[in-house]
């Protein structure tokens, strides 16, 4: 008799613990749905549409709109950075087969003023180059990815808006990828999510 309540009792005390648990557990696996989807929510509404101003070469003002029209690759570098260093004449290539009507990549140089532009004198580059400190930084990190390390691109549609993001040094192969995946955009034949989807592969 004591045996089989003793059986009873730790099956009926196994059988608490497991519920209490499990109503514990609700409470924490519904916040953090709640937290993943608030910040899903936010990062869209962050990196939909880049709008800024940063200082061109000559020091002045230029807004990220007066470039809309063309889909953009904005190639985030600094002087002191040598695999940012290695693939500007790989961009400056790329440019040039881009023609006027073409992908149009932007530099974005975290970096200061007056090293940029000695820098560009030898550099010789064939497209935009903008300037800034913290305001490039801000930039880079409307991308709404959490470590940022250069040099680094975000790819930026016609419309506007943002694509998806390439950490680490562009070599031809993904500047081919990027190009098909804008084509076909322009095309119709992925939509705008399958074209963000098939970036972030890259």
């Amino acid at each position: 008799m004591n045996r089989s309540f003793l059986i009873f009792a730790t099956a009926f005390l196994a059988m608490m613990a497991g519920a209490l648990f499990y109503a514990a557990r609700i409470p924490v696996e519904q916040a953090e749905t709640s937290s993943t989807s608030s910040m899903t929510a936010q990062t869209l509404e962050v990196v939909d549409y880049p709008a800024f101003t940063l200082k061109d070469l000559e020091g002045k003002d230029r807004e990220f709109s007066e470039y809309a029209g063309r889909h953009r690759l904005l190639n985030f570098w600094a002087t002191w950075c040598a695999p940012c260093r290695r693939e500007i004449p790989v961009l400056k290539a790329y440019q040039e087969s881009q023609g006027e009507d073409g992908v149009l990549v932007m530099g974005i140089a975290v970096d200061f003023m007056e090293d940029v532009q000695v820098y560009a004198e030898a550099a010789e580059f064939n497209y935009p180059i903008l300037v800034g400190e913290e305001e490039a930084m801000k930039v880079a990190e409307s991308s709404g990815i959490e470590f940022i390390a250069m040099p680094f691109t975000m790819v930026v549609a016609r419309d506007g808006q943002y694509l998806g993001a390439y950490l680490g040094e562009l070599h031809q192969e993904q500047l081919d990828d990027i190009t098909s995946i804008l084509a076909r955009l322009d095309a119709r034949e992925i939509t705008r999510d399958e074209a963000k989807g098939a970036i972030d592969l890259l």
